[in-house]
């Protein structure tokens, strides 16, 4: 419960701070915030949620096959088959996320801007 209320809170925070910075004054935020800085935001955020949730599922399944192996050793080779299938499809989630980033950063109406900023 305690975690629950953590996250909860850091979300608040998160979310309260967000309206701070989209009232700003028009001119101002037209030039610091436009197209291109969201889209860059999102292809990081894509990437890095997806990171990070994978990680979390790779381990976990890590965790669930080593303790199947060791409570039952003779299962080992089936076990591990499933877990390295498992492992694949969870890491496909990730390169998915890391195709859609790409989309968002070569593929959009306004990439000439964007690979001038990128050098």
């Amino acid at each position: 419960m305690k975690k629950v209320s953590v996250i909860c809170l850091a979300a608040l925070a998160v979310l309260s701070s967000s309206a701070a910075a989209l009232a700003a004054d028009a001119a101002v935020s037209a030039s610091a915030l436009s197209t291109i800085s969201y889209v860059a935001l999102a292809a990081g955020l894509a990437i890095g949620i997806a990171a990070f949730g994978t990680g979390l599922a790779q381990g976990l399944s890590v965790f669930g096959a080593t303790t199947g192996i060791a409570r039952n050793p003779e299962a080992a080779g089936a076990i591990r088959l499933t877990m390295i299938i498992g492992l694949v499809l969870i890491e496909s989630l990730c390169i998915y996320a890391l195709v859609i980033s790409f989309c968002l950063l070569f593929a959009f109406p306004y990439s000439d801007s964007l690979l001038s900023l990128i050098g």
